[in-house]
């Protein structure tokens, strides 16, 4: 039913009145970018604009700069951004980026030696085992299966000890055996199981998972505690991409209750309004959101828990693509704050990037 006149035109003129108000505001505050969710082309976009900040080629060999300033990020972050490449595969199944692996591949291998073993982070190689293993089941490439497997086997050697019950040490001066050194130990030694048809493999990464099991995770609660050291302090601080990895190598062994319980401590404790924790783009921290969302969001796949999980990740891809500036589609790792102008780093963008990857869209 209509409006009586008088009412209607009383109406008209506030808010006549509350536009007139509010649009030297929005003047000022300039253009709002609607919400909306994330699509799969969005997820293309965030990918290529990272490659064109900072993936560098010459002469069949390639690296990611450090910054949008120059430089070549670090090992460990390095082979992180590898595996970015390899989830960008993964979700698209574009022959492209196993070109693009494969030169990033062999400029590792100029920088760094087909010999890891003078790296004295024992977690750094098991990183680069993981991407060198994950693009051979990719590609069946046998480069790939002969440097990991040999690195890998020199990492283990070296750092397995019985000492505080096993596990691998953090570092070659054996002082602590951390979390970030066995979850990916454990994943390392179940692709190359995998890819091998070795089953000591298999047994080597039960063996770490169920030392970090019993050792560093709360069965009560689902937190990874970060290490214990060699007087058996136990560093309880909880970290997303810990927790990942411990998920990961619980999903692959087919140990669900454990990974369901980390992953839900990960959501429900790690992360304010349901966000991944913000944290600085150069340090080590800037792709642990990366590695917890990779690791829990193909647990959620293969196990089928879209339904605990799904909405979650999905609303951190969305706040993540909100959050990347427009001049170059580049998001740092802080969503939902928008990605501020000037100087990015290429580990630190790299979350968000992986984020929609793992993440489907509606």
């Amino acid at each position: 039913m209509p409006l009586p006149f008088t009412i209607s035109n009383n109406l008209t003129r506030r808010m006549g009145r509350l536009i007139r108000c509010i649009a030297p505001v929005l003047i000022i505050l300039g253009p709002v970018r609607s919400a909306r969710a994330f699509t799969a082309a969005d997820a293309d976009a965030i990918f290529e604009a990272h490659k064109a900040a900072f993936y560098q080629e010459e002469n069949g060999r390639a690296w990611f700069k450090e910054s949008t300033d120059g430089g070549k990020v670090s090992y460990w972050m390095r082979a992180e951004q590898m595996e970015m490449v390899l989830d960008a595969y993964q979700r698209t199944r574009r022959p492209e980026l196993l070109e693009m692996f494969k030169k990033l591949f062999r400029g590792f291998l100029a920088d760094h030696g087909r010999n890891w073993s003078h790296n004295e982070f024992n977690d750094d190689i098991m990183w680069m085992v993981i991407a060198s293993t994950r693009a051979y089941l990719n590609t069946k490439d046998r480069e790939y299966l002969q440097v990991a497997k040999e690195n890998f086997d020199l990492c283990y050697a070296r750092a397995i000890s019985p000492d505080l019950g096993g596990g691998l040490w953090w570092k070659t001066d054996n002082r602590s055996k951390n979390a970030c050194v066995n979850g990916p130990g454990a994943i390392a030694a179940f692709l190359l199981g995998r890819a091998t048809n070795d089953t000591s493999y298999f047994t080597k990464s039960r063996g770490l998972f169920i030392w970090e099991r019993d050792t560093l995770f709360d069965s009560n609660t689902g937190r990874v505690s970060d290490a214990i050291n060699r007087d058996k302090h136990i560093n309880r601080m909880a970290l997303t991409y810990n927790q990942g990895t411990f998920v990961g190598a619980a999903n692959l062994l087919g140990y669900v209750k454990e990974a369901r319980l980390a992953a839900e401590f990960t959501k429900n404790h790690l992360c304010r309004d349901g966000l991944f924790p913000p944290s600085g783009e150069k340090d080590d921290g800037g792709g642990f959101n990366g590695i917890g969302a990779r690791w829990i969001a193909r647990f959620m796949k293969d196990r089928k828990e879209q339904a605990a999980f799904e909405p979650w990740l999905r609303k951190n891809a969305d706040a993540a693509w909100q959050a990347r500036r427009e001049s170059d589609n580049l998001c740092w790792p802080k969503w939902p704050q928008p990605t501020p102008p000037g100087k990015r780093y290429s580990w630190g963008c790299s979350s968000a990037v992986v984020l929609l990857q793992v993440t489907d869209p509606l």
